[in-house]
């Protein structure tokens, strides 16, 4: 296995005991009959019940409406998007040569139609504890996010002005891990196409050193960089 995929594998927090099907989750209907489509319906099915069973602990007095309304807005194509290109999925998709061509590696439906795949792919590989585990991790800022009075972190702010001009999305690189297990520091790099440099955000979990890096990036932005 080369370097790239054992990074793509850390990055996903999983370890295949079948390689096969991860291949098969990142091999587009492009490329011929065998691809991932039945691994989509499988892992559609498995989000939609980890991120309800998610929202349903975390919000216990919101009501049927408000937990579907929730839900929906976290398994929508835009997040899984957004989480594909935290993954950095898009360089190992296979793609028919049309696809390639089109640029279809960074086209958003196949983006997040493949990240449902690898969801379905962890859950037949395994058991449903660690396609949970996995899901959690990709989706804990967001559902670390949920508030009922609408408010947005900066990450999802940065991800919605840069999709609403038709931008490719943030892209978060943790640069460096500072101290002990138990009293960690990270740093964060935020990528966008909008800004010649990279943001930087710090803080004791990845998840707010991002929200740091993004929050720098919009202040650039709405600052004409």
């Amino acid at each position: 296995m080369n370097i790239s995929k054992q990074r793509f594998l850390k990055r996903i927090g999983y370890e295949f005991n079948d390689p096969e099907l991860l291949e098969l989750a990142l091999t587009h209907r492009s490329c011929g009959s065998k691809n991932n489509e039945r691994l989509e319906f499988l892992g559609d099915a498995a989000l939609d019940f980890i991120i309800g069973y998610a929202i349903y602990q975390r919000l216990p007095d919101s009501k049927e409406g408000e937990l579907s309304r929730y839900r929906a807005s976290l398994v929508k194509g835009v997040t899984l998007t957004e989480i594909a290109t935290e993954l950095q999925l898009g360089e190992h998709l296979h793609l028919g040569g049309g696809e390639m061509k089109s640029g279809g590696h960074r086209r958003a439906s196949i983006l997040a139609d493949t990240v449902e795949a690898i969801i379905g792919a962890i859950y037949i590989d395994s058991d449903m504890a660690s396609c949970e585990r996995c899901v959690l991790q990709w989706f804990d800022s967001r559902l670390e996010n949920l508030d009922k009075n609408g408010q947005k972190d900066s990450k999802t702010q940065l991800q919605e002005y840069m999709q609403a001009r038709g931008h490719v999305l943030p892209i978060y690189e943790v640069v460096n891990i500072f101290g002990e297990a138990h009293s960690q520091e990270f740093t964060v790099e935020c990528r966008i196409e909008l800004l010649r440099k990279p943001t930087t955000g710090q803080g004791s979990s990845r998840r707010n050193a991002e929200k740091q890096a993004a929050e720098m990036a919009l202040k650039r932005l709405l600052n004409d960089r």
